[in-house]
């Protein structure tokens, strides 16, 4: 039965490290990462109502205690 021969393993794994960090990094480059959105700034926008926007306190009549 043959002996099984490692004397290239070392060079094949040191040449497989840098192919596969290359590998790696021409695929991130490639990809689309998630951007937020920009941030808006409440005080200018203008409200064309006549009304002042504010809450308002609904009060439903199965929201109320029983008696």
């Amino acid at each position: 039965m043959p002996q099984l021969d490692t004397s290239t393993w070392f060079t094949t794994i040191m040449t497989m490290l840098p192919t596969l960090y290359l590998i790696m990094q021409l695929k991130l480059l490639n990809t689309n990462h998630y951007q937020p959105p920009l941030t808006k700034n409440s005080n200018l926008q203008s409200h064309n109502t006549h009304w002042q926007p504010k809450w308002t306190k609904t009060c439903l009549p199965l929201s109320q205690p029983q008696q």
